[in-house]
């Protein structure tokens, strides 16, 4: 498997920004793994950083918005039978199903930083038919931090970059709960809007 991720960011790398894009957009290897490399590619002086960031941006988004079309137009039966292929199991679907369900449609950007639910999220939100420019906005709103947080670590980390897992830990741990602490927050604002207009209905 490592040397499969090797050969594909090697590929990927001669694509410049594109290939960032590109390695975002078909999802193969965790987003992290793409980004880091960036990084390591903005070290080395062959990309700048913002291009890396622009680029993440852009192949992040996109990605997700693949996902939310499947969910618009194929539902849930269709990703159960080949969300396999995207490696999005049905627990995961299961999960983020439950949260968009619960917190409503600000868990497209707290969710983006938190496991399971992560990836999966935006999968609930087309089988919703949530409007597309506040989907494409929550979702790149999500999108900027994470790929200026790991294109930066792959700086950091340089030739080091397979670290990343082990590197990113301490940051990634603080960002989870202040997604979650952000995510019941939310979730208290829209129970109060509603009570208000309920309120003011009657």
């Amino acid at each position: 498997m490592e040397e499969f991720i090797r050969s594909v960011l090697t590929f990927l790398s001669d694509l410049g920004y594109f290939g960032i894009a590109i390695g975002l957009m078909l999802e193969v290897i965790p987003s992290e793994i793409v980004l880091s490399y960036g990084g390591y590619l903005v070290s080395q002086g062959k990309i700048n950083f913002a291009g890396a960031i622009i680029a993440g941006t852009i192949g992040g988004t996109i990605a997700q918005l693949f996902l939310y079309w499947m969910g618009y137009y194929g539902g849930r039966p269709f990703l159960e039978k080949y969300g396999k292929y995207l490696l999005i199991r049905k627990k995961e679907i299961d999960k983020a199903e439950e949260w968009f369900n619960r917190y409503g449609v600000g868990v497209i950007f707290t969710a983006r930083f938190i496991p399971v639910v992560r990836h999966a999220i935006s999968i609930p939100a087309g089988i919703a038919r949530m409007s597309v420019v506040k989907f494409i906005m929550y979702t790149t709103l999500a999108v900027i931090p994470w790929s200026i947080l790991f294109v930066y670590l792959g700086m950091q980390l340089g030739a080091r970059w397979e670290q990343i897992d082990e590197f990113a830990k301490p940051f990634i741990e603080p960002i989870i709960w202040i997604a979650v602490a952000g995510t019941v927050i939310y979730l208290l604002m829209s129970l109060r809007k509603r009570k208000k207009s309920s309120r003011f209905s009657s």
